[in-house]
């Protein structure tokens, strides 16, 4: 029986493909469990465009994420902090706070999952921080200094 996968299903195939399967696997788990529909001309055609329309957007994604990636290349951002007289921070920096500072003063938004760092900042400094996203790396520099107060 040809079926539409509306959701992945672990070893038949991903949303919107149109795949062949057993009658009663279809009738009796797939089509019950709301994971897939019957083959008809006009549900393969909505999933072939759903699957076009998907692919589109992924490569609006991923051409705004390499801009963002080149963008970001060369950038000096600050962050603050309070530290001890020896400079080590006493709350330390993650990816996900990088990540937001890199939003807010620069305008550039790249997800902390794209961001490579071995462990969290401690150290007030200079730090250059890694960035890499489906295959394409660059790279800017974060500027931790202490805050004034402490």
């Amino acid at each position: 029986m040809k079926v539409v996968l509306l959701k992945d299903v672990p070893g038949v195939g991903k949303r919107n493909e149109v795949k062949n399967v057993s009658d009663g696997y279809a009738l009796n788990f797939l089509i019950p469990k709301k994971l897939v529909v019957a083959g008809t001309a006009f549900s393969i055609a909505h999933a072939e465009r759903l699957a076009s329309e998907e692919a589109a957007e992924r490569d609006i994604a991923e051409n705004l994420l390499y801009k963002n990636l080149s963008s970001a290349e060369g950038t000096v951002i600050e962050m603050t902090g309070k530290a001890n007289k020896e400079g080590s921070l006493f709350a330390s920096i993650h990816k996900e706070a990088i990540a937001a500072e890199l939003r807010k003063q620069k305008h550039i938004d790249l997800s902390a999952e794209c961001l490579e760092i071995e462990k969290p900042i401690k150290e007030v400094g200079t730090h250059r921080i890694l960035v890499s996203a489906r295959g394409k790396k660059g790279s800017f520099t974060l500027l931790v200094k202490e805050a004034q107060g402490s």
